[in-house]
């Protein structure tokens, strides 16, 4: 039996994505596995493409939108600086965007630099992966915006 992470977006389809926040109309809401930057999240499509431009003009509109309005339940909920947008599908190739919130307190120095630049230990270590424990209170507001606006 495959695990849910083998495949986010079908488990994402089927119910079995633990990560799901909630479901928009062009994509999955779903929280990141590492939160080292808290609030981090990612928007997985309705179907599995591997980039964007499978999908017809529809479908990319509420993608890009749904994008939009997790990075703003994200910055209404960690109080961020600012919102940094990715959609690369060099590693993992199916349409996914991260969504990162990017705060004051960072380095001024790493701020400037894309997220991807930061040491492998923020990606791997576990002090960083999600943890309910920790990161509940955050997700939970996170989730909150998203269905409030999704109505």
């Amino acid at each position: 039996m495959m695990k849910w992470y083998e495949n986010r977006i079908a488990s994402a389809i089927n119910g079995t994505n633990p990560m799901v926040m909630a479901e928009l109309k062009g994509g999955y809401a779903v929280f990141g596995d590492v939160q080292f930057l808290p609030g981090y999240s990612v928007l997985l499509p309705k179907r599995n493409v591997s980039s964007l431009n499978e999908l017809d003009i529809s479908e990319r509109i509420a993608f890009l939108r749904d994008m939009n309005i997790l990075g703003d339940a994200i910055l209404y909920a960690c109080k961020a600086q600012r919102i940094n947008y990715d959609i690369l599908g060099n590693t993992d190739n199916f349409l996914h965007a991260h969504v990162f919130p990017r705060y004051e307190t960072e380095d001024y120095q790493r701020l400037k630099k894309p997220v991807w630049l930061y040491s492998p230990d923020h990606w791997h270590d576990s002090k960083y992966r999600y943890n309910p424990q920790k990161h509940d209170q955050l997700r939970n507001k996170i989730t909150s915006y998203l269905l409030k606006v999704s109505d």
